[in-house]
Order: C-alpha cells, then sequence, then structure tokens
C-alpha cells in the first residue's frame, strides 16, 4: 500500500513538544497513543474521532511504516 506522505512528514520529533516522543505531524498527538488504541482493541474510527486533527492518511502511514519495519526484520 502507497500513501502521498513519507513518514518523514507524518511523524514529528521535537524535545520541546512532548518531551521528544514521536507526534503526529502538526498535533500533539504521540504516534504511541494509536498503537495503544489497536492494541486496547479499538477501531481506527474511534481513534481518529478521538483525535480528529491527526488525518486517516497519517494514520494509516504510521500502520505501513510500522510494518515495514517489522517484516523487514524477519
Amino acid at each position: 500500500m502507497m500513501h502521498n506522505e513519507s513518514m518523514e512528514s507524518v511523524v514529528a520529533r521535537d524535545p520541546a513538544i512532548m518531551s521528544g516522543e514521536p507526534t503526529f505531524r502538526g498535533t500533539r498527538v504521540l504516534v504511541r497513543t494509536l498503537f495503544e488504541y489497536l492494541e486496547a482493541g479499538y477501531s481506527l474510527e474511534r481513534f481518529l474521532e478521538g483525535f480528529p486533527t491527526v488525518s486517516r492518511s497519517q494514520a494509516m502511514q504510521a500502520l505501513e511504516e510500522a510494518k515495514e519495519s517489522l517484516l523487514a526484520g524477519r
């Protein structure tokens, strides 16, 4: 699955924002929160409803990058 945004444009790491933990660019939403929602059994839709500053494209790109990273380590 290809997306228009690169991971660099989707995830930001800035020591001045959320202690440097990865956030979705342009927001204060931690990328970790997406994974925590999914781990808890919530849908992507529920996450997006709870965090409207994160676009579907951003969330999908973060998931795709995580998948690619895991599969590359096979």
